[in-house]
């Protein structure tokens, strides 16, 4: 544990010293803000309920462009830079690495999606929506926010380059956000298989995104999350030997 907060402290100051973290925050808020005012609120009387509904949708698709921006650089980095021989030469094990990476990141993700706070609480002021609904919202946005980073972190430990490793969490993304899609024009039990695995549409479009609460969402983000980290850790420990 001891070894994972050093890791901790370490990368979460690199994001707040560094420029490109803020810069990502940045961009986020401004896209979230720009599609929550043209989108979400619109010129079309809607029901606060649903404005909410649409600004959480939005505000997911900026989630995930901003894990994976602020992933695919934890490990890629550190071999462009040749730090990487003084983490394997350490006595820490990969797993704490690994654990010690993503926490950071999700802190910093954590702190730009609460900045967006302010959005929903201008539905509240004309609108009618409960706290609860809000919070579940943000709790999703986090959860799949996590999700999309271990992706991020596992594509990151796959290759040195950035490019590389944001193309290939890129494309795993968009493949498990057709899982569902695809499972609508299949047959059971297939479809039921794939939809379940899908990354947003079941686990996000249909319950946090509308405030509902399910165990079992919370369950597959933190699945997902732990199954590409464990990916991550073990693709680290077969490039130390090497």
């Amino acid at each position: 544990m001891r070894a994972t907060s050093i890791i901790y402290r370490r990368e979460l100051g690199s994001y707040l010293r560094s420029p490109v973290g803020y810069l990502i925050a940045a961009a986020m808020l401004l896209v979230c803000g720009i599609l929550f005012q043209s989108q979400a609120l619109g010129k079309e009387a809607k029901l606060s309920a649903g404005v909410l509904s649409e600004f959480f949708r939005y505000c997911s698709g900026c989630t995930i462009g901003a894990a994976i921006a602020l992933s695919v650089r934890l490990i890629a980095e550190e071999r462009q830079q040749h730090t990487i021989v003084l983490l394997n030469t350490s006595p820490v094990r990969d797993a704490e690495i690994i654990a010690g990476k993503f926490l950071a990141a999700l802190t910093f993700l954590a702190f730009i999606v609460l900045a967006s706070f302010y959005m929903p609480m201008l539905i509240k002021v004309n609108g009618k929506i409960t706290m609860t609904q809000v919070l579940v919202g943000y709790l999703g946005l986090i959860l799949l926010g996590g999700a999309v980073l271990s992706i991020g972190i596992f594509a990151s430990a796959l290759s040195k380059q950035h490019l590389v490793a944001a193309a290939v969490s890129l494309v795993l993304i968009v493949v498990m956000l057709q899982l569902y899609p695809l499972g609508m024009k299949l047959d059971e039990p297939v479809r039921g298989v794939l939809q379940d695995l899908d990354l947003w549409h079941k686990h996000f479009g249909l319950s946090f995104m509308k405030g509902v609460l399910n165990l079992r969402d919370i369950v597959y983000y933190v699945a997902v999350s732990y199954f590409f980290l464990l990916l991550g850790t073990k693709t680290l420990e077969a490039k130390r030997w090497r």
